[in-house]
């Protein structure tokens, strides 16, 4: 068996980078800041995928899907969006390779250049909308309500896995609308989808929020995201949605005519989420043992480990264990008998805690003459013995509480680490420690600015739900109209 993690409280870091690999959720690729998914991983993946395409369908979304590459005069049309983009592009400029006339391998056939550069997608909303003039003529071909499930590429220099890697797994809705106000309505309406996802199947609290001018995104009129606050006291971006206007339908020349037979502009939505949540549903709730999952989207939600000292033990425990795995299939609950002889009950254990199992049962012989079975929780780490009969609906109502209990976890954590700031002194050192500072600001981008220089704090949102409080910016003293929240961030 290895050694244990690193504890949070020492190097936080290392405990995150750690706590992925031995859990087998990735690795690092041979492809410098790209990143191997592994079976359990990508299966929590699969899990977050599942729930969140069926509340896209629910809300009229259709999937759909688009070019990897991006031509580059696409890219150019929307001003704004390319700048913000471009230092981050990947450019395929050749199509093909030859062989070294000088040596051995392989070299880029210099008359293979592509007459137009290509960039590998750092995000869509180019190449579609160039897609959605063909698609939109009229009123009645709105709204257009579109996601796909993609890879994406953004050159990075520092890489972390899941959280921050140069190619990265996400889903991205791109809406057409005939109106500014149906686009906003679609940008909220999918802000709350992401809310209800991260707070009812990752168990994760999240204030909701608009971004500052100076955290927009590239090309977007507003942006809307959630924010999670992570163990380390960190903050973590988990999602986003943004109105974009009527910027790209202008750059595309996206038009419909009216009810009024009046030539006009689409507006445009565009949101998503990514691989990073995996990052955030280990931050926020795992511990020093592995990963706590919230059962909603666990692989394994139970797991039952026989304990025996013979084939024959093992046949007897089997015959009994059987139609209880079968029973909780039938109820929903995604159950694994391992039965396997390759490693001592302990090994296993320890392996099922470390990949976040949320209930472990195990039975041995005497278990059976009692008629009773050994029950463990993850998210306490705590145990009981109770009776086998009935074992099926107690385990359905106990992985419903442990889910209620990681998010009540989670947002004691956050309430807790939440502050109300009215001084820059106070400020200065409370960043240091971490947490949502709530403080007054001027509005001014120059004060966003100074306050990031000099303490590495960013406004994390303008949030939506709170009441207005005027009051003196905690860095320039200037008036302000409400809080806003600040937060050092990944």
């Amino acid at each position: 068996m290895s050694k244990g993690l690193p504890k949070r409280s020492e190097n936080y870091s290392e405990w995150y980078n750690e706590l992925v690999k031995r859990a087998d959720l990735a690795e690092h690729s041979a492809v410098k800041g790209c990143m191997v998914i592994k079976p359990y991983g990508y299966a929590i993946w699969e899990k977050m995928q599942r729930a969140l395409d069926d509340m896209f369908k629910a809300t009229g979304h259709q999937n759909a899907y688009f070019p990897l590459f991006v031509p580059k005069s696409f890219l150019e049309k929307e001003e704004e969006h390319a700048e913000g983009f471009a230092k981050e592009c990947a450019v395929v400029t050749h199509y093909r390779l030859k062989k070294n006339p000088d040596g051995a391998g392989l070299i880029v056939d210099p008359d293979a250049k592509l007459e137009e550069e290509l960039i590998v997608r750092p995000t869509s909303e180019a190449v579609i909308w160039n897609t959605y003039k063909g698609w939109i003529q009229s009123w009645r071909d709105l709204p257009l309500l579109i996601n796909q499930w993609a890879n994406v590429v953004r050159w990075e220099m520092r890489t972390r896995l899941f959280l921050r890697t140069t190619e990265f797994l996400w889903q991205e809705g791109h809406t057409a609308h005939a109106t500014s106000e149906e686009a906003i309505e679609e940008t909220e309406r999918m802000l709350g989808v992401y809310a209800t996802f991260a707070e009812e199947w990752m168990a994760l609290p999240v204030l909701k929020g608009l971004k500052s001018a100076n955290e927009r995104f590239a090309g977007a009129i507003e942006t809307y995201c959630i924010e999670a606050l992570m163990q380390d006291g960190k903050a973590l971006q988990s999602g986003t949605s943004h109105f974009l206007g009527q910027n790209f339908a202008k750059s595309f020349d996206v038009k419909f005519v009216n009810k009024d037979n009046q030539p006009e502009y689409a507006w445009a939505t565009s949101w998503g989420v990514s691989t990073r949540l995996m990052g955030a549903l280990i931050m926020a709730h795992s511990d020093d043992n592995g990963l706590v999952l919230p059962p909603r989207l666990a692989p394994v939600q139970t797991v039952i480990v026989p304990i025996y000292r013979s084939e024959e033990d093992l046949a007897v425990i089997s015959e009994r264990i059987n139609p209880i795995v079968e029973r909780l299939k039938s109820l929903g609950v995604s159950v694994k008998y391992d039965a396997d002889d390759k490693y001592k009950p302990g090994y296993k254990f320890a392996e099922y805690e470390l990949r976040g199992v949320p209930v472990r049962l195990a039975i041995g012989m005497r278990d059976l003459e009692n008629g009773t079975v050994e029950v463990a929780r993850r998210d306490t780490l705590s145990k009981e013995t109770i009776a086998l009969d009935g074992i099926e609906e107690k385990i359905v109502a106990l992985l419903d509480e442990i889910q209620a209990n990681i998010y009540q976890k989670a947002l004691a954590f956050r309430e807790a680490n939440t502050f109300q700031i009215d001084s820059w002194d106070e400020f200065k050192v409370q960043i240091e420690k971490g947490g949502f500072i709530e403080a007054h600001w001027d509005g001014t981008s120059e004060t966003e600015e100074r306050i990031k220089a000099e303490t590495k704090a960013t406004i994390r949102l303008i949030p939506l739900e709170t009441n207005q409080e005027s009051g003196t910016c905690v860095y320039s003293g200037a008036p302000s109209k409400q809080r806003v929240v600040f937060a050092r961030s990944y």
